[in-house]
């Protein structure tokens, strides 16, 4: 089996504005789909093109079916050309992010942000 690259990765998010702003208008992510499930106002799945893979965002407020804990990933990392103009950007856009650091273990720039 030849593994070709990332097709997309999954994330659960609770609230579907949030997660516009951030994903769409924050890092500039095109939106390629953006669905009601099953006619539930509250349940939808919204698919971005990152240039990279397609992130699938589901938006359900109350996921009964998972716990709390599962909504969201643990990180998602994006490889840029320049930590310090990235941070300068997201600010730009209103997202917060951490000081640039330098990542003890491999020595590169890291930008965190929420």
């Amino acid at each position: 089996m030849q593994i070709n690259g990332i097709h997309h990765i999954a994330i659960v998010c609770s609230d579907r504005e949030k997660a516009l702003n951030f994903y769409h208008k924050g890092l500039g992510f095109s939106v390629i789909r953006d669905n009601c499930k099953e006619n539930n106002k509250d349940h939808w799945k919204i698919d971005l093109d990152t240039g990279i893979c397609e992130l699938e965002i589901f938006i359900k407020q109350d996921w009964k079916e998972l716990d709390p804990c599962a909504y969201g990933v643990r990180h998602l990392s994006f490889h840029v050309d320049d930590a310090e103009q990235c941070a300068r950007e997201l600010k730009f856009r209103g997202i917060e992010c951490d000081p640039v650091r330098t990542d003890q273990f491999t020595g590169e720039k890291i930008v965190i942000c929420r």
